[in-house]
């Protein structure tokens, strides 16, 4: 299998994740078995994770860093991204293409 090519800025950024992580984890006085059977993953995915090594699924690293407190984005402003992304958007489709907004019956 070829190995990976990764920025050095995304190389980085998944260590200091991981530095932040296990001092998270430390800061909590969690050990590493704890924390991985709370995220539902084994302790040698945490241990990648807390290395920042980049095969580990972004489900996984997401789960941990939000049960150690890490706020990676809140959902509330990636929501706001996204409606004024689709907004945009739309101001340039004519209204007769655009989709209805009629309830759509689907009680079988």
């Amino acid at each position: 299998m070829a190995e990976r090519v990764m920025s050095a800025a995304t190389r980085e950024t998944l260590r200091a994740l991981g530095q932040l992580v296990a001092a998270q984890r430390r800061s909590r006085r969690w050990k590493a078995a704890d924390l991985a059977e709370r995220a539902g993953i084994s302790v040698p995915t945490l241990s990648k994770i807390e290395k920042g090594e980049p095969g580990v699924a972004i489900g996984s690293v997401f789960e941990v860093a939000h049960l150690v407190g890490i706020p990676l984005l809140t959902l509330d402003d990636s929501a706001d991204i996204v409606r004024e992304s689709i907004a945009a958007r739309l101001a340039i489709v004519p209204q007769r293409v655009r989709d209805s907004e009629a309830a759509i019956d689907d009680n079988f």
